[in-house]
């Protein structure tokens, strides 16, 4: 079993502390290429997410079996088997999505964030433990790369969940703003990508400092200097 605060320490560390795309920065290539609407952020997501979950608690079940001098190409193995497994289900039931997505569903063998968390975390820990950090660092990765999805299509075309109907037959896209919205291409291109990265970035650095300084006990007060003594009377 798994203690509440061990919990909320996992918890905190995949959604905020150690979030893989505003701290570590770790998956740039999908973060840079896929965001390009909400609805692919959100999806490459969650096929990592239930890649870096199943990944976790096979090698935290497996840690003692694995002879260390070969860990590594043992863990790509178990993520690769993964991968194609996620990756042939993509093509089954989401076609039109996984010909949007493409290469970067096979990617998420190589994809960082995976191979970090099952190097420092799985291969030390119990399989609940492993699991819940893949489903927490994936539903970080799920939070930003939606959110950066959305700006990007917000900006740069004025709608929201562009591609919705490939998951979601017979819904369509928000239009937020005006039909005659010109959009800012920027948005939409790789330079877009990382400026708005950035603003997010220090968005939660100022969260942080912000924080930490809401917990800081007040300075105390200096004493007030004594009132200076009346004059005597003048001789």
């Amino acid at each position: 079993m798994i203690r509440r605060d061990e919990f909320a320490s996992i918890a905190n560390n995949g959604l905020w502390k150690q979030n893989s795309s505003l701290v570590q920065i770790l998956g740039m290539c999908p973060l840079l290429a896929v965001t390009t609407n909400a609805t692919n952020g959100a999806m490459l997501s969650l096929a990592t997410l239930l890649v870096m979950a199943l990944s976790g608690a096979a090698v935290a079940s497996l840690r003692h079996l694995i002879p260390h001098e070969i860990r590594i190409p043992v863990f790509i193995l178990i993520v690769a088997t993964l991968v194609t497994m996620v990756d042939l289900a993509f093509n089954a039931g989401l076609h039109g999505l996984y010909l949007v997505l493409g290469i970067f569903i096979p990617l998420i063998v190589t994809n960082c964030i995976v191979l970090a968390r099952v190097e420092a975390f799985a291969a030390k820990n119990p399989p609940l433990h492993s699991a819940l950090d893949g489903v927490f660092m994936g539903l970080g990765m799920l939070w930003t790369l939606s959110l950066l999805g959305g700006l990007r299509e917000l900006i740069g075309a004025g709608t929201l969940l562009s591609g919705i109907e490939l998951v979601i037959p017979g819904t369509h896209a928000l239009r937020l703003l005006p039909e005659d919205y010109p959009g800012l291409l920027l948005a939409s291109l790789p330079p877009g990508a990382f400026i708005l990265l950035g603003c997010l970035i220090a968005w939660k650095n100022w969260m942080e400092a912000r924080a930490a300084r809401a917990k800081r006990p007040p300075l105390p007060h200096s004493p007030s200097s004594p009132a200076p003594a009346a004059a005597g009377p003048q001789g």
